[in-house]
Formats: C-alpha cells, sequence, structure tokens
C-alpha cells in the first residue's frame, strides 16, 4: 500500500511540474502582467528595451532615439510595453507602412528571457493587432530571420502567412503579413 502511494505521489509531482512547464510558471506563481501603449514621458524607457532588443538579436540597422520617436511615436504607430510589477519587461512596435497603403509594420517585438512563455509576447501582439484594426489597417507586415524560428512560430500560430518581400530590410531573410479586419 505504501509503494502504492509513493508512485501515486510521483505522478502528481511530475504532472504538477509539467502543468508549471507548460503554463510558464515561475516557481510555481504565474505572474501577472499589463500592457499599454507608451505615452512619449516613456521613450527613454521604451527605446532602451528596443537596444536590448538590438543587442540581444544582433540587429545592425538601428533607429536612433530620434529616428525611433519619429517612427513610432506619430500617428498610426506606437510602441507597446510589458510590465510586471511595474517593471518593464517587453515591447513591440508599429510603425506605418509607407510602400503600402492602409498597412502598417509590426517591429521589435522583445521580452527578457525572465519573462518570455508566460504570454507576455501574445498580449503584446493583441493590443498592437487591436490598435491596427481599430485604426484601419488592412494588413499589417513584418520582417524576420530563418535563425528567429521561434518568433517564426509564434507569428505563423498567430496567423501571419509567408509574403513577398515588402522592403529592402539586408537581415531579412523571412517576409509575413495578417490581414485585419473580421479575422484578427
Amino acid at each position: 500500500m505504501g509503494q502504492k502511494l509513493k508512485g501515486i505521489a510521483a505522478k502528481l509531482e511530475l504532472s504538477v511540474a509539467l502543468s508549471e512547464r507548460t503554463l510558464g510558471l515561475r516557481e510555481g506563481v504565474m505572474q501577472e502582467h499589463s500592457i499599454h501603449r507608451a505615452q512619449m514621458e516613456e521613450i527613454d524607457e521604451a527605446y532602451g528595451l528596443v537596444r536590448e532588443y538590438y543587442e540581444e538579436v544582433g540587429v545592425v540597422v538601428r533607429e536612433d532615439r530620434g529616428q525611433f520617436e519619429e517612427q513610432y511615436f506619430a500617428d498610426g504607430a506606437g510602441v507597446w510595453l510589458a510590465a510586471v510589477e511595474g517593471a518593464s519587461v517587453g515591447c513591440v512596435g508599429l510603425r506605418r507602412l509607407r510602400t503600402e497603403p492602409c498597412c502598417g509594420e509590426i517591429k521589435r517585438m522583445y521580452v527578457r528571457a525572465a519573462h518570455r512563455s508566460q504570454g507576455i509576447a501574445e498580449a503584446l501582439l493583441g493590443a498592437l493587432e487591436e490598435y491596427a484594426s481599430n485604426y484601419g489597417y488592412e494588413w499589417l507586415y513584418l520582417d524576420t530571420t530563418d535563425s528567429m524560428k521561434a518568433a517564426v512560430r509564434f507569428y505563423q500560430r498567430n496567423s501571419y502567412e509567408a509574403c513577398e518581400r515588402y522592403n529592402e530590410n539586408p537581415q531579412a531573410t523571412l517576409f509575413m503579413r495578417k490581414r485585419m479586419g473580421a479575422s484578427s
């Protein structure tokens, strides 16, 4: 009887461990996060996260702070910040796509490593897509690289499909888009 209970306990421990990993729990506790569109007074915080992103993924072509402000703190654009316990842990940007009418471009999706697998990227993307749809964008585009396999899977899970090259980014090897509206 004692061995049977030990076996059941071991199975329960394994089940809990797998559930925690699947849900992205840290030390058994899911950290709550909040998402908001950055205001002008948060530009330095947003740009700081973008610089972290540049370093982590090796972005060579970068906006300086002035270009960042011009592109992402404008009509039809924005930066969304994710916070956990009041500290920013992730961001994503949206800017107008000048080459295509009624289209936006997703840039700089980034979540700090310690906060990944907690639904933060999905929440950031959801907030951006809601804004884009309400703004009237018909399509959202993005570019990435073959080496960013997790990013490609993430966008595919969120209904982004491969498309033709739409920009001259020399680092990008994959291009994706999603129609906004009823399906978003």
